[in-house]
């Protein structure tokens, strides 16, 4: 990787995840049908504080819910799952549109696979580890 950054508006960066979200094998994409896809700027401090990752630490995405095996029928979650993508961070680890649609792909997937209660070896297997 080069000291070049990408660095889109936020249109087309849109693009570059939709993009990105096509690549993502079908048997996990499916799920994204009740999955929220939010997109800031780069995380919150309480989102940091809450994974215990100092404010210095890059995190480009997060999966914001309750995991399927640990959903309930009786108590059914309050808010939509979303997973969080953090714009500035994905930007800054790549110099390529390339580069940045495989990690949004990546970062989607990993976070898919968090909803789904997916391990990481069940991740590795998919290729997204």
């Amino acid at each position: 990787m080069t000291g070049k950054k990408i660095r889109l508006s936020a249109k087309d960066f849109d693009s570059i995840v939709d993009q990105a979200i096509d690549r993502i094998p079908m048997e996990m994409r499916r799920h994204l049908d009740n999955i929220l896809i939010s997109v800031l700027p780069r995380p919150s401090a309480e989102m940091l504080a809450e994974l215990g990752l100092s404010p210095e630490e890059t995190l480009f995405g997060l999966y914001g819910g309750v995991p399927l095996p640990e959903r309930s029928v009786i108590d059914p979650p309050l808010y939509p799952d979303t997973i969080f993508l953090f714009q500035e961070p994905l930007e800054a680890a790549c110099a390529t549109r390339a580069e940045l649609v495989e990690e949004i792909e990546i970062t989607v997937a990993h976070e898919i696979a968090h909803a789904l209660g997916l391990t990481d070896e069940d991740l590795d297997a998919l290729g997204y580890a």
